[in-house]
This record gives C-alpha cells, sequence and structure tokens, in this order.
C-alpha cells in the first residue's frame, strides 16, 4: 500500500501571504481586500490567522493606517521571496530552442531507415540544431520500456506490438516492390509471377515487415528459390547490381537503393499487404519540448498520405479523398 504524504500544517497558505504583502504596502485593510477581491472582514479574519500563527500582532491601526510590527517589517522580505517564486514557478514554460539546444535524441529505426530516413533528418539536424546528438537505436522487444523510462526518445517504423501509454503518428504507407539487375539478362520492362518464381532470390530477414510478405508468399503458394540470405540491407544494393539475383522488398528502401546502385524497380507481381510507418512516442514525453520539436522534424521531412508509384490491386476499388492523420494513442497491438 502507498502511504499517503502528509500535507505540514504549519506550511502558511498563500492567500495569507498575499494578505500580508498587500497590507504591508498599503496599509490598509479597504484597499487589500478590493486588491484580492474580498471583503474586509475577510481580510480581518486572515489577518487574526497570521496573527495566532506567527504570535504577533503584525500590525498596528493608528492614524496613519496599519503599521507594522518590527516581526512583520523582519519577515516581509521573506515572504515577498515566496511569492515570487511562486510567481516564477507558475509562469515558468520550457522551452527548446534548436540553435543552441545541447541534447541528445535517441531514436529507435530500422536498419532501412538508416538508409532512406536517417540522412535526411540528420542533415536537417545538423543545419538547425547544431549542437543536437542524434543515436540510432534497433527496434525490439525493448523499445516500449525504452520510451517509457526516456531511454529512447522515439521509435520510427512498423511497431504492432508497442503496449499502452503510446502515442503514434502515422508518418507513411508502404506497399512491396522488387530490384533486379539493370542489365538483367532475362528481366526486361516487367516481373510476372512466373519470372519471380524462376528466378533466384535473396531475403532479407530484417524490418518489421518481413513477416507480412513470407506469410503471403506461403499462403499464396508462391515459390520462392532463395539463394543469398541477409541480416540486414547492408551491402543489399552492390549484390543485386553485380548478379541475377532479385530481391523484394518495401518500397522506400527498394527506391532508395534502386537510384544509388542502378537497379530496376518492378511492382511486386502479386499483392502483399502493405503496411504504415509510424513515430511513437510515450505519454511520459508527450508535453516534452524538445521531443514535440523532434516529433515535428520527422512529420515535415517524412509525412505523405499515399505510396508514390503504388499498384492498386483492388480492380473495383474507387479512388478517395486521403485522410489527414493525427497523433493518436495506442491503446494496444495493431495489425
Amino acid at each position: 500500500m502507498v502511504k499517503r504524504a502528509n500535507i505540514d500544517p504549519t506550511l502558511i497558505d498563500v492567500k495569507l501571504l498575499q494578505m500580508f504583502d498587500l497590507l504591508y504596502a498599503t496599509q490598509s485593510v479597504t484597499r487589500t481586500a478590493e486588491e484580492l477581491g474580498q471583503s474586509q472582514p475577510t481580510i480581518s479574519i486572515w489577518l487574526g490567522q497570521m496573527r495566532k500563527r506567527l504570535r504577533d500582532p503584525l500590525f498596528v491601526r493608528t492614524p496613519e493606517g496599519m503599521q507594522p510590527t518590527p516581526q512583520a517589517d523582519n519577515l516581509i522580505g521573506t515572504a515577498r521571496e515566496i511569492l515570487e517564486s511562486l510567481r516564477r514557478l507558475s509562469a515558468s514554460e520550457p522551452t527548446f530552442s534548436p540553435a543552441t539546444a545541447q541534447r541528445r535524441f535517441r531514436i529507435c529505426m530500422t536498419d532501412a531507415s538508416h538508409v532512406t530516413l536517417l540522412p535526411q533528418l540528420l542533415a536537417h539536424v545538423r543545419a538547425t540544431a547544431p549542437l543536437v546528438r542524434l543515436e540510432a537505436a534497433r527496434i525490439d522487444a525493448s523499445t516500449a520500456k525504452a520510451l517509457q523510462s526516456g531511454e529512447a526518445d522515439l521509435a520510427v517504423g512498423y511497431i504492432p506490438w508497442l503496449e499502452s501509454g503510446i502515442y503514434q503518428q502515422t508518418l507513411y504507407p508502404q506497399d512491396w516492390v522488387c530490384l533486379a539487375n539493370a542489365r538483367h539478362p532475362r528481366i526486361g520492362k516487367s516481373l510476372s509471377v512466373a519470372q519471380f518464381e524462376d528466378e533466384a532470390h535473396i531475403s532479407v530477414v530484417s524490418g518489421t515487415g518481413y513477416q507480412l510478405m513470407d506469410a503471403t508468399i506461403a499462403s499464396r503458394r508462391i515459390k520462392r528459390r532463395v539463394q543469398l540470405e541477409l541480416p540486414s540491407f547492408l551491402g543489399l544494393g552492390a549484390i543485386v547490381s553485380t548478379t541475377d539475383l532479385i530481391v523484394t522488398l518495401p518500397r522506400h528502401i527498394g527506391e532508395t537503393l534502386a537510384k544509388s546502385n542502378d537497379l530496376n524497380v518492378y511492382p511486386c507481381p502479386f499483392p502483399i499487404p502493405a503496411f504504415t510507418v509510424k513515430q511513437h512516442w510515450h505519454e511520459r514525453y508527450h508535453h516534452d519540448t524538445g521531443n514535440k520539436w523532434l516529433r515535428g522534424v520527422c512529420a515535415a521531412l517524412f509525412r505523405q498520405s499515399t505510396v508514390r508509384g503504388a499498384i492498386n490491386w483492388q480492380a473495383n476499388a474507387k479512388p478517395g479523398k486521403p485522410r489527414a492523420s493525427r497523433p493518436t494513442r495506442q491503446s494496444g497491438a495493431q495489425s
């Protein structure tokens, strides 16, 4: 059982300190009551409470007004310091100034995001917040705890298992593409299911969407002859550009690798469920100004409502207006 902290009965109420300060300055019960929006009897009652608490008359009525006693003269400085501290506490609003901030931000992301998102994010941060340090961390089973403890500030990716207390904001949707050498001896301008099954593949067991692709291939009974299995996307572009192997992967990383390695990008010849990349943060840091700044940067750089170049596999689907994505609180696992 949690023991409730006791309130110290010897502490003086703030309203009494305010009354004491005004009465010392005005030397008038009437003016003090007007300033505080109270009646004169109320001020008299409050003054009686302070007299009893401090065991001193504090003010004596004279023809010139309510004159302070030596004890009141001794206490007025302390009372005003306390009131000023309370005013600063009430008015304080934490700020984050990117230009001068010296802070480390830790972002959990996949190794694909190291290629697709991190360079652009780093360039922006270096230009606008030169003293800020970025650190990339893995997405794994401990990500939720890292967000809760503050060990990590954000998690960016497809992370359907995050627990309650996590906020999320959609950044962009992802579909699937295939990459092949631009000089592939057997694949031309398009890639068919038959060609997909005939060619040798690279399997990249990285990223949180990998299970979607594997499950689809198994459920549709599509043959995929894997000749090389990689734990990450490191070196993938160079391998595809120097062999006749093909690879299936999310569009964002696929198009990025294709641009830098002279590869052809093909729509996946069969539908694999798309997924959504989001940024996630814990409710403890929802109002943290630095965290809000970082989230705003990611949203400004990466948010988009549709997949560029994606194929609509629903033949009868009608186009509609994309819905704006807003930060929402994540109450449990999502698919």
